[in-house]
């Protein structure tokens, strides 16, 4: 999880940088797919805490400071995947089975996370923003995040089986 962390929060700080048009504050994040692969491959408990805690360490060194309901938000992204730790083996995981459940629980997990960020935002006021403007955020978030999840976890999902495929066939040798 440590790993996990590191990797999400350090690499997700350039990206903070790169935002969707005049949006204000809604980014590309590639990065996602950190804790959603996490979540997959050691369990949602294990997604969660990368997802969460990731996000704090990148929105800390980004914007000074943390946003909680964005914060659990991305801890959802990374436990929500974690179903397919629960539900399929290992062997699964490269399969075009496996690769598809990745890729929609990726989705699935995106508008769960960020619909409850959104909503959050939109119910706490803490967005400033009307009802239309939560929903557009939503939609370009979600989207973004549903996108960078589909194409890159099964990606990630199978290099990482690999890696870990070969490396564990060497060290047998």
């Amino acid at each position: 999880m440590i790993v996990g962390v590191l990797l999400y929060g350090a690499l997700t700080v350039p990206f903070n940088t790169f935002e969707i048009g005049y949006a204000g504050g809604i980014v590309i994040k590639p990065t996602i797919v950190i804790p959603i692969v996490f979540g997959i491959v050691f369990g949602p408990f294990a997604g969660f805490v990368v997802g969460l805690v990731g996000n704090i360490f990148s929105d800390f060194v980004s914007y000074g400071g943390v946003f909680w309901n964005w914060e659990i938000a991305n801890g959802l992204l990374g436990a929500i995947p974690g179903i397919a730790y629960l539900v399929m083996s290992r062997s699964q995981w490269t399969k075009a089975r496996g690769l598809a459940l990745a890729a929609v629980l990726a989705i699935v997990a995106s508008v769960v996370g960020v619909g409850f960020a959104t909503m959050t935002d939109y119910i706490f006021n803490t967005g400033g923003s009307p009802a239309g403007s939560a929903l557009a955020e939503f939609y370009l978030v979600a989207g973004s995040y549903a996108v960078n999840g589909a194409i890159l976890t099964p990606l990630v999902l199978y290099a990482y089986v690999i890696a870990t495929t070969r490396h564990a066939r060497r060290a047998k040798h």
